[in-house]
C-alpha cells in the first residue's frame, strides 16, 4: 500500500462515513442558517448586521482551516481534527440559544465556525481516499446538500405546523448535529508521513499554478459570498411570507444535491476549469438578472439557478485544490479556505453596505466582480 492511499474500496467508505458525518451536522446547521437573518432582524439588526453575519460565517471559519490542514500534515494525523471541529461546532449551537442581541449571535457563529478547522483534514483524507476526486468531493457534497434539505424541511414544519419560536428550533438543531460525532469513529485513516516544512515554508513551496488558482478563487468569492442570505431576505421583501423564503432556500439545497455528483463526474471527464467556467458565467448571469426582475416567478427560477452555480462551484474548486496540491494536501486546502475566508468577510461587509443602500446596486457590484473572475480563470492551468 503507497503512502497516502488506501484501496478505492476502504476509499469510498471513508467518504460515506465523512458523508455521513457531515448530513447531520448540516441538518442542525441548516435549520439554523435560514432563520438567521429573521432572527438578527428580530433583534435589531439590518443589512450592515446581516452581510457582517455572513461574511463572517463563511469567511472567520476558512481562517482556522489552514492551521488544521497543516497540522494534520504536520502530524501525519487529519481525524482526530475532524472530531475536534465537529464537536466545537455542536457546542456552540447550543450556547447559540442564549443569544439576547444580534451582536450576541454575530459572537457565537463566530464561534461555532472555529470548528470549521475539521474542513481541510476532512477534505485530505476524501483526496487521499480516491482517484476520482471530481465524484468523490460530489458524493461528499451530495450528503451535505442533503442534510441541508432535510434541515431547511424540518424548519418549515417547526415554524409553519408547530409555531415554535427561533431559539427552541436552534436547540432541536443542535441536538441533531451531535449525531454527526458517531460516524468519524469507523473512517480509517490514510497513512500520511508527517511533514517536515513550517506553515509558511509549506505554502512557499505550494505550485504556482495552484497559488494562481486560489487568487481567482478568492476574487469571485468576492461575488459569492454566502449569498443566499441575501436571496432569502429578498424572497422575504418580495413576496412577504417567510414560509416563501423558507420553501425558496429548501429548493436551492435541492437542485444543489441532485446535480452535485453529476458535474463532480463531469469534471473528472472534461476538466475542473471547463466546469467551473460554466459556473462562474451562470452566476454572472444571476446577478445581472437581479437588477432587472424582482417576480415570485423570477426568485424560484434564480434560487433553482443559484443552486446549480453551487454544484458546479463547490466541489469542483476543492478537487481542482487536491489535483494542484501535491503531498501537502491539507496544508493546500487550508490556504485555499484561508485566502477564500479573507475574501469572505470583506465580501459580505461591503456588500451588506451596498445592500443597505439599493440591492441592485449591490448585484450590479457583483456583475463586475464575476465578470473579472471569468477573465481570470482562463488563465488557470490545470496540470
Amino acid at each position: 500500500m503507497k503512502r497516502g492511499k488506501i484501496n478505492e474500496k476502504k476509499g469510498n467508505k471513508n467518504i460515506k462515513l465523512l458523508g455521513g458525518s457531515s448530513l447531520f451536522n448540516d441538518i442542525g446547521s441548516e435549520m439554523i442558517t435560514p432563520i438567521l437573518p429573521f432572527y438578527v432582524t428580530a433583534l435589531g439588526g439590518g443589512g450592515f448586521a446581516i452581510g457582517t453575519l455572513s461574511g463572517l460565517r463563511e469567511g472567520l471559519s476558512s481562517l482556522f482551516k489552514i492551521l488544521g490542514g497543516w497540522i494534520s500534515d504536520k502530524i501525519g494525523k487529519r481525524r482526530g481534527f475532524v472530531f475536534a471541529g465537529y464537536l466545537i461546532s455542536v457546542i456552540s449551537r447550543f450556547f447559540l440559544v442564549l443569544a439576547k442581541t444580534w451582536q450576541a449571535i454575530i459572537g457565537l457563529i463566530s464561534v461555532e465556525r472555529f470548528g470549521k478547522l475539521r474542513d481541510a483534514p476532512r477534505d485530505a483524507i476524501i483526496a487521499q481516499s480516491t482517484k476520482k476526486r471530481g465524484r468523490g468531493f460530489g458524493i461528499h457534497q451530495a450528503f451535505d446538500a442533503a442534510g441541508g434539505i432535510i434541515g431547511i424541511l424540518l424548519v418549515i414544519f417547526l415554524f409553519w405546523k408547530l409555531g415554535l419560536d427561533f431559539k427552541i428550533i436552534i436547540l432541536i438543531a443542535a441536538l441533531i448535529s451531535s449525531f454527526s460525532l458517531i460516524p468519524l469513529f469507523f473512517v480509517r485513516e490514510p497513512k500520511i508521513k508527517p511533514a517536515k516544512e513550517g506553515l509558511f515554508k509549506g505554502i512557499k513551496k505550494l505550485d504556482k499554478k495552484l497559488k494562481y488558482f486560489i487568487f481567482v478563487a478568492s476574487v469571485f468569492t468576492l461575488a459569492n459570498f454566502g449569498l443566499y442570505m441575501f436571496m432569502i431576505l429578498l424572497a422575504k421583501n418580495f413576496t412577504g411570507s417567510v414560509l416563501t423564503s423558507l420553501i425558496l432556500y429548501a429548493v436551492f439545497n435541492f437542485i444543489f444535491a441532485l446535480f452535485v455528483i453529476p458535474f463532480g463526474k463531469l469534471s473528472d471527464k472534461i476538466g475542473r476549469k471547463k466546469v467551473l467556467f460554466m459556473g462562474y458565467s451562470l452566476f454572472l448571469f444571476l446577478a445581472l438578472s437581479f437588477i432587472f426582475f424582482s417576480s415570485l416567478i423570477y426568485l424560484v427560477i434564480a434560487f433553482v439557478v443559484y443552486g446549480l452555480i453551487y454544484a458546479m462551484i463547490m466541489s469542483n474548486q476543492r478537487a481542482l485544490v487536491s489535483d494542484l496540491s501535491g503531498k501537502m494536501k491539507g496544508t493546500a486546502l487550508g490556504f485555499f479556505y484561508f485566502a477564500v475566508g479573507l475574501m469572505n468577510i470583506l465580501a459580505g461587509i461591503v456588500a451588506g453596505i451596498l445592500f443597505d443602500i439599493s440591492y441592485k446596486i449591490m448585484f450590479a457590484y457583483l456583475s463586475v466582480i464575476a465578470f473579472i473572475s471569468i477573465i481570470l480563470l482562463a488563465f488557470v492551468r490545470e496540470k
